[in-house]
């Protein structure tokens, strides 16, 4: 069972060397905000890469967006740092909450810009839709996207916002 641990605790640790924290949240996660000095370790990716050893002089903290997937992985997160370890209570939330130091990159994560283009585009299609009923494609094409991209995996519209401005 991974202990939980404040963020102000886990900050004071760090600061000292004493501690390392691990952010296992998805990469576009960890490039739109990052605890500064958390290392990434994708949880898709953990089991394959791993992560490092702890010891009683350096245990683990583990993160993510609110501590739920660390809870949820805690046997497995626990088994692979082999030794103390700790879940950051809260998440990167209550790191945020508490004003410590941050890394931004993207305002907004590649999955928060699909949802909200694709409901932009959706409201679009369905108020278009009022004046002329031809504009249903627009939300007929976007859902069938968003199902084949459950499917596959491979997401056409994130491949086009990934290559927008904003996200260079």
């Amino acid at each position: 069972m991974l202990e939980p641990i404040y963020p102000r605790d886990a900050w004071n640790l760090l600061q000292d060397g004493r501690a390392r924290l691990v952010d296992i949240r998805e990469p576009d996660e960890i490039a739109a905000v990052r605890a500064e000095r958390a290392m990434p370790a994708p949880l898709s990716l953990v089991k394959l890469t791993g992560v490092p050893r702890a010891t009683s002089e350096m245990p683990v903290i583990f993160t993510c967006h609110s501590g739920r997937r660390v809870k949820n992985n805690a046997a497995m997160l626990e088994s692979l740092a082999a030794g103390p370890a700790y879940v950051l209570e809260g998440g990167m939330e209550a790191w945020i909450r508490a004003c410590l130091p941050v890394v931004r990159g993207r305002r907004y994560s590649m999955e928060r810009q699909v949802r909200m283009a694709a409901g932009g585009i959706i409201l679009a299609g369905f108020v278009l839709s009022l004046a002329w009923k031809g504009f249903l494609i627009l939300p007929l094409g976007v859902g069938c996207g968003l199902v084949y991209a459950g499917l596959t995996g491979s997401c056409a519209m994130a491949g086009l916002l990934a290559r927008m401005p904003w996200n260079r």
